[in-house]
This record gives C-alpha cells, structure tokens and sequence, in this order.
C-alpha cells in the first residue's frame, strides 16, 4: 500500500485538501518529543495519505511559516509515518513573465533550490543552492493538468535584487517558503520528494504581493484541493518509478 506524507505550512490552505480527502485529525506522535501542528490521516483508494499541518507559533500567534517548521514536520512524520513519497504542497508565487496566472498549479521539474542562500565560499556556495532531488514527474504533471517548472525557496515573502538574480540564475517557476527545506529531509531519509505549488501572486506584477496572496488564497487552496485529490487516484494506479515518463 503506497504511503504519501503531505507538508502543508498554513492551517487555512490545509483546510479544502483535509475536506477533500475526508481526513480526520490523529494523535501526534509524542515520543518524538513537541512538535509544532496536526496531523490528519485518510486512505482513498487504498493510499494511506498523512497530511502534516505545520501549526500556529504559541508565541506570535500566526502560522509556521517557513523553513525551520517545515523542516521539523517533516523530519517527524517521516520518523512517525515512514512514507514512500514525500510532498511540499502549497502556495506560492509565479512571474507573469514566465506564462504563470494565478490559479496555476506547477509540478517541481529538477532540483529544488534556495534563492536566499548566498555562501562565497568554495562547495558552500552549491552548499547554499541545495539542488535537492525531486522525483521525475511529467506524467504526474499531466494528470494534474500543472505545469513543470522550478521550485525555488526563500524565508521572505518578498524579494531582494540578490534574490532576483538567483532565482533568474537557476530560473525559477515558483517561488515559496518550504519546499526546499522539506526536499531536503526527504533526501537525508532516502524518500522520493515532489512539489506541487498552486500559483496566489504574481511576483512582477504591480500589486504588493501581500495584497495578491490574501486576495486569492482562496483560489489556490481551492485547486491544491482538487490536485490532492488527483494526485491520490494517480498514485493508487501508478508506481513512483512511473510518475515520469
């Protein structure tokens, strides 16, 4: 029976993919020690599907945004689940320039990489990049009906010119806050990983992408709901070996 672990940062784009998939909350494991978030469990079409909910920060009061809790849930549900695919599912920003709307799902396409990471320094530099493997996913993208693209992670919301020529660098498709952090808990446990990004803002657009994200969260959330679902009926018929062509 295929095991997927997905890793969700915010409670409010968890909600239409936990519906969807009629999952209901489980025990966290607490021999693990205290872990930030919810886990929520499903079985559709004989896929056991765990969805890690990274959680509210008991201090600030606003969802665990970011690398560090991505990380951490992921290291956890990895130990607690042991899936056999791994996956970074949320929003994220794409370039109006590169073809993307909002709405848009994009499928990670290659290494998944920081734009934030800069180390001059020989080995730290690709160090800093990550390049972290992502699984071979074209048939996957099109029985999602998403594009193939480059998922490229920062811990900032907005963009530095430093990050621009990263991204531009390594050119990026999709641009986010945990992907890259969670790839990399894949790859330190051997477990195939893949992003699915559904586009809330148009990082060249004119409007503060702060604006654009509240704006049309709903629209995103709404299409990471229908991907989930897709994403389990395309898992239940195919083997990981099969996602690319």
């Amino acid at each position: 029976m295929t095991r997927l672990a997905l890793i969700m940062a915010m409670q409010v784009e968890a909600v239409p993919v936990i519906a969807a998939l009629g999952a209901t909350t489980v025990p966290p494991p607490t021999h693990l020690g205290p872990l930030p978030g919810r886990l929520y469990q499903s079985n559709r079409d004989g896929v056991d599907v765990t969805v890690a909910v990274n959680g509210i920060d008991s201090r600030h009061g606003v969802a665990n945004i970011g690398t560090q809790p991505a990380a951490l849930a992921t290291w956890a549900t990895a130990l607690h689940i042991q899936p056999d695919l791994i996956v970074s599912i949320g929003a994220a920003g794409g370039w109006a320039g590169r073809g993307a709307a909002v709405g848009d799902l994009v499928v990670s396409d290659g290494p998944v990489v920081y734009h934030d990471r800069r180390i001059a320094m020989p080995r730290f530099d690709d160090y800093g990049v990550g390049f972290y493997p992502s699984l071979p996913a074209n048939r996957l993208a099109a029985a999602l009906d998403a594009k193939l693209g480059t998922v490229t992670t920062s811990n900032s919301l907005d963009e530095t010119d430093d990050d621009r020529r990263m991204i531009a660098a390594n050119g990026g498709d999709a641009k986010e806050m945990e992907a890259a952090a969670v790839a990399w808990v894949a790859e330190m446990f051997g477990i195939p990983f893949v992003a699915i990004k559904a586009i809330t803002d148009l990082v060249d657009s004119p409007t503060a992408t702060a604006d654009q994200f509240d704006a049309n969260l709903d629209i995103a959330a709404a299409r990471l709901a229908r991907a989930a679902q897709d994403l389990i009926s395309f898992a239940s018929a195919t083997p990981l070996t099969d996602f690319g062509s």
